[in-house]
């Protein structure tokens, strides 16, 4: 059994534990909101397609507005960017609560919900903040990044129980009221600890445009993009499929299971000591989740689904671990923020057309039936990563000289201004 120490040791720099423990919070409001908001809409309305569609409208939102925000903190700071934006936020989700409570016209809800696409990515902000202490320590980072994909598939596991097991046993808004709390809460801990926060990269370090501009990450988030459907599709699927079995509630244990299985292989993959290509081991995730979603297009009842569930999770964090490893790779130190919030943004939109079509489906032909979204998201992510792969790999294993093999000359000096 592999050595916990990889662990201990990240927390000895100063302010780690601190900014740790602030961005848990923060995070919560991302696991709670997208099942929050279907679990409230269609407990109010019992319109499993609107639902779908109002959380795939946040979730663009967030995918369109997200990534700005990050530019803005990369060149002004955590501090200055992230309270704003946070208020705005907070305002646009107490304005989606009412709409739904009052019941006010559809185009209210759909309104209010792209408004708040302006929450900030707050795992983005801590990952940087590690990046910062540890980018010359690769074993360091390494873990740092894997003991933060726990951190998020821990999330994940308290989220859904939380925001699900309170919008159906209390009333409809609770989870996603609760949601708005503890994002206010994590990002006024997080920029409160100005000792760890990355130093800001002024406007003149911000050369070339977006991060996105490179080939290598616009593969991470096209592939993302799909896992992302797959994501939001098995949320609103199995949300269905419990009230099917006539136990709604136990939709959020189901897809606490699912994280669990992340969280366990993740914790394991962070103890590891690595070797090989970074892009073989990320295509090999990819691929693993397509595989993984075989198994639920023949779920009968809510034990088999856990155990799918379980298995097909045990390929998440790895893989968001090796993403994440190959972002700080692909983009300069410059851009770090904006290049991490970017991949959040290909699973913001996927999860947003997931979601979607998922909801469709479960109207169409039922919840079962839901379950072939997630199957083809995943094919999809898989076809994208095999397109895709040789871009992820360093200049020198790149057959021709295209604008892959340039970049990386033309990034070096931001990242040593870094």
């Amino acid at each position: 059994m592999p050595s916990p120490g990889p662990y201990r040791a990240i927390f000895s720099a100063p302010g780690t534990k601190g900014f740790s423990a602030a961005g848990f919070p923060g995070r919560l409001t991302i696991s709670m909101t997208s099942i929050g908001v279907v679990t409230m809409i269609s407990g109010i309305t019992g319109r499993y397609g609107l639902a779908g569609a109002v959380s795939a409208a946040l979730a663009i939102s967030s995918a369109a507005l997200g990534p700005q925000v990050s530019r803005l903190v990369d060149r002004h700071g955590q501090r200055r960017v992230l309270r704003p934006a946070t208020l705005v936020a907070l305002i646009a989700i107490a304005g989606l609560l009412l709409s739904a409570h009052l019941r006010w016209p559809d185009w209210t809800l759909f309104a209010f919900a792209a408004a708040a696409g302006c929450v900030p990515s707050v795992g983005a902000m801590v990952r940087a903040r590690w990046a910062a202490i540890y980018r010359d320590a690769p074993s360091r980072l390494h873990a740092a990044y894997a003991f933060e994909s726990v951190v998020d598939e821990v999330c994940f596991i308290v989220g859904p129980i939380l925001s699900v097991g309170l919008s159906t046993a209390w009333f409809p808004e609770a989870g996603p009221l609760l949601a708005g709390c503890f994002l206010a809460v994590g990002v006024l801990a997080l920029t409160a600890q100005r000792a760890t926060e990355p130093v800001p990269h002024p406007r003149e370090h911000h050369t070339g445009g977006s991060a996105l501009r490179s080939a290598g990450l616009l593969t991470l988030v096209t592939a993302f993009s799909a896992v992302g459907a797959l994501f939001g599709a098995i949320d609103v699927v199995t949300v269905a499929f419990a009230e099917e079995q006539g136990h709604k509630a136990a939709a959020s244990v189901v897809l606490a299971i699912y994280a669990a299985g992340s969280c366990l292989a993740g914790a394991v993959f962070g103890l590891l000591r690595l070797t090989g290509s970074a892009p073989r081991r990320w295509l090999l995730g990819v691929c693993a989740m397509a595989v993984s979603m075989i198994p639920l297009q023949l779920v009968g009842n809510l034990s088999f689904l856990a155990v799918a569930l379980f298995v097909a999770g045990l390929a998440v964090a790895p893989t968001m671990v090796t993403t994440m490893a190959l972002v700080e790779q692909l983009v300069p130190r410059a851009k770090l923020t904006e290049g991490m919030t970017w991949v959040s943004t290909g699973l913001s939109v996927g999860v947003a057309l997931g979601s979607s079509a998922a909801g469709w489906v479960v109207d169409a032909a039922g919840a079962r039936a839901g379950y072939a979204v997630p199957a083809v998201a995943g094919a999809s992510a898989a076809a994208v990563a095999f397109l895709g792969y040789r871009r992820l790999l360093p200049a020198p294993q790149r057959e021709g000289s295209g604008t892959d093999g340039r970049r990386d000359h033309e990034d070096q000096p931001e990242r040593r201004v870094a």
